[in-house]
């Protein structure tokens, strides 16, 4: 069994580590939660690389085989340094699925819904760059969901007015895909589908980090225990009571199966 570390600024990256729990409940994750300053997408993006760096150097000092940035504007802004910091270590990012999106969209069509952060980061324009110049992106920063996401209100009244905010101009472009690029926006689904019924795709990545996940760990040549399921220890910067209530209700996963422990990290 491996140790995986999974760093996001807040809970958005519950959903990556909800797919691990599916895919590869055996191993045994810390969970890293730096609410205290989430949202990352608002901040500089020399703030943003210097406290990904500290929190995955945390986790490396943790024996963690495997590190998942499950922080779009995180893997957008750092992801280099800290694979330069931390050379022994596989680390997996995350960045929206445009690609898949792109490939499969209709009309040609795509809106990305993500933060300030990613839409304007190098690493962002460049993958956007590499793709045909058919397909049309309608590129919209969810400013303000995330921080209702991060107080349990991703299903609230507030949510569901500013989703619709967000999600007109994409509409009116004529959208018929829509990228969740930041690992907050999959627990949005229920809104989405609300304000839009079916007509829309949404796209997220949680099982192709995942798949890249199982791959790390199979070069690792890590065991597989099927019938065994692992620890999980959560850690929040802010409050840790409350990152695991939030965990019990965003996630899908069967927590009751796995040995918890909840932490405060400074």
């Amino acid at each position: 069994m491996a140790l995986i570390g999974v760093f996001d600024s807040g809970v958005g990256g519950l959903s990556i580590l909800d797919e691990a729990l599916c895919q590869l409940p055996e191993h045994d994750y810390i969970y890293l939660a730096d609410s205290i300053n989430a949202p990352y997408g608002e901040k500089s993006s020399e703030w943003i690389t210097a406290r990904s760096l500290e929190l995955c150097q945390y986790l490396a000092k943790q024996d963690c085989q495997v590190i998942v940035v499950a922080c779009n504007t995180a893997t957008a802004q750092a992801i280099e340094q800290i694979r330069h910091a931390l050379k022994g270590i596989a680390i997996i990012g995350v960045e929206p699925g445009i690609k898949p999106a792109a490939m499969h969209s209709p009309k040609g069509i795509v809106g990305v819904l993500a933060t300030e952060a990613t839409l304007k980061s190098d690493k962002f324009n460049a993958l956007l760059d590499t793709l045909t110049p058919e397909c049309q992106f309608i590129k919209q920063a969810g400013a303000g969901l995330v921080p209702l996401i991060e107080a349990g209100q991703a299903d609230s009244e507030a949510a569901l007015e500013l989703l619709a905010e967000h999600l007109e101009p994409i509409l009116n472009a004529g959208a018929d895909t829509l990228v969740l690029g930041c690992t907050h926006f999959p627990f949005l689904r229920r809104s989405i589908r609300k304000l839009l019924g079916e007509r829309i795709t949404l796209i997220d990545t949680s099982e192709a980090v995942v798949r890249q996940l199982k791959r790390q760990l199979e070069l690792q040549q890590q065991t597989i225990e099927r019938e065994h399921h692992g620890k999980i220890t959560f850690l929040s910067s802010k409050d840790e009571s409350s990152l695991l209530t939030l965990a019990k209700e965003l996630m899908h996963a069967d927590l009751h199966l796995h040995s918890i422990q909840a932490r405060a990290f400074s």
